[in-house]
């Protein structure tokens, strides 16, 4: 394929329109949503709206005015539309990891009489690190198994308490079987909890199909809500009621303008409320969320394949034998990003930053790019193979300014 094919499938494309929704710097391909989503319009009019309006002139009446107390359940039916979830059973509130904790040990109380949590090996750390935490706490001795996901059949048995996987591994764009996962889990009586951090907003998900217990994520990557934006959980309904908030807070009370001393959880999802609102940030959340409510998870899961494929081909075409390809090829194990695999892979990704081709890098050799169909062309992925081909045939990933890495990667 050629630039100007490339030029024609933009020309043709039916999300093309929604780019304009986005604030991009002229000059940059911006290939790290994935990380980080960039600043949409919708955001910057609802931030401006709640700052300039709601909190300058209503200032505390905005909590009913301008419906502030509700924004953690309202944004949570916004977000359920896109996890195939119903209305009332998703909350944004907290960050994912604070979420973690609140489910784990809600689901390790629900399931006393067993002593077993499977996790993933190479799971994002923040999730290793908050399961063990929570099992120390658990009032009783809790095995934390953290696995070759590949051999979770082995580890299945009566004991088995709570699996915890994340849908698409973090590195590698690797998606995982949902369905599957979740009903081998579920034939052993344990519960299932999945980390949608990288598939909220890049692949569809339909939790209720799935038959999923418990799913948290986070909206700044992939529903571009802003630098440590607000997290979500989903409890399915049938867990309403039964999973209790280990980690209790005034605005998750029944009540909570009684000042009651003593804890009485709300009804459904506002039970796992801690703490008030982060309005502003909240506010982003919601203007971000405008441009998914122009398509559809099916169309952008189309544009995000398209991408892909044309990025792994490219690459391959003109630098073969120069990456490995760590990202399953298989439609439907992958996520929206691809991961290339290189030894100097640190001085890749810098040496593309210099020529605006913006990805990231995660230790020990792995390039990573993200695709984000809202905003992303394809014209955008001819034009960054071009510059990867000309920053490996130039030697510019191998300057010794590279060889100290930067605080973030």
């Amino acid at each position: 394929m050629n630039r100007d094919e490339c030029l024609a499938l933009d020309a043709r494309d039916p999300l093309a329109s929604l780019r304009e929704e986005f604030v991009l710097t002229e000059g940059e391909i911006y290939l790290d949503g994935n990380s980080l989503g960039p600043v949409s319009r919708g955001a910057q009019r609802r931030i401006h709206e709640v700052v300039d309006h709601e909190w300058a002139r209503g200032l505390i009446r905005s909590n009913n005015t301008a419906g502030w107390i509700d924004l953690p359940l309202n944004l949570g039916d916004r977000v359920a539309a896109l996890l195939g979830a119903p209305s009332g059973a998703v909350l944004v509130a907290d960050t994912l990891t604070f979420l973690l904790a609140k489910i784990i040990g809600g689901a390790l109380d629900v399931q006393s009489d067993r002593h077993v949590v499977i996790t993933d090996a190479v799971n994002f750390h923040s999730d290793l690190y908050i399961v063990e935490a929570m099992a120390r706490r658990a009032g009783r001795e809790i095995t934390v198994k953290a696995i070759d996901r590949n051999t979770l059949d082995e580890h299945l048995d009566d004991d088995v308490a709570l699996v915890m996987l994340t849908h698409v591994d973090f590195r590698t764009g690797e998606m995982l079987d949902l369905q599957g996962i979740t009903s081998a889990v579920h034939a052993v009586g344990a519960l299932m909890l999945w980390d949608f951090a990288h598939s909220t907003g890049a692949v569809p998900v339909n939790v209720e199909e799935a038959g999923v217990d418990f799913a948290a994520g986070c909206t700044y990557k992939y529903l571009n809500g802003g630098p440590g934006a607000p997290g979500f959980m989903y409890v399915a309904p049938r867990w309403q009621g039964v999973l209790t908030n280990p980690l209790p807070g005034w605005l998750g009370h029944a009540r909570p303008f009684d000042f009651a001393s003593h804890y009485e959880s709300a009804s459904g999802m506002r039970g796992f409320i801690t703490s008030s609102p982060p309005v502003i940030a909240l506010g982003a959340l919601g203007g971000a969320l405008e441009t998914f409510e122009r398509t559809s998870m099916a169309e952008i899961r189309v544009k995000s394949l398209a991408l892909t494929d044309l990025f792994i081909t490219l690459v391959e075409d003109a630098l073969p034998g120069v990456f490995e390809l760590v990202t399953p090829r298989e439609h439907t194990r992958r996520g929206s990003q691809v991961a290339l695999r290189h030894e100097r892979g640190y001085g890749v990704v810098q040496a593309l930053i210099e020529r605006g081709v913006i990805g990231d890098f995660r230790a020990p050799d792995i390039c990573r790019f993200g695709f984000a169909p809202l905003y992303l062309r394809y014209v955008d992925v001819f034009d960054a193979v071009e510059i990867l081909v000309d920053v490996m045939m130039s030697g510019a990933h191998l300057d010794e300014r590279f060889a100290v890495r930067l605080a973030v990667t």
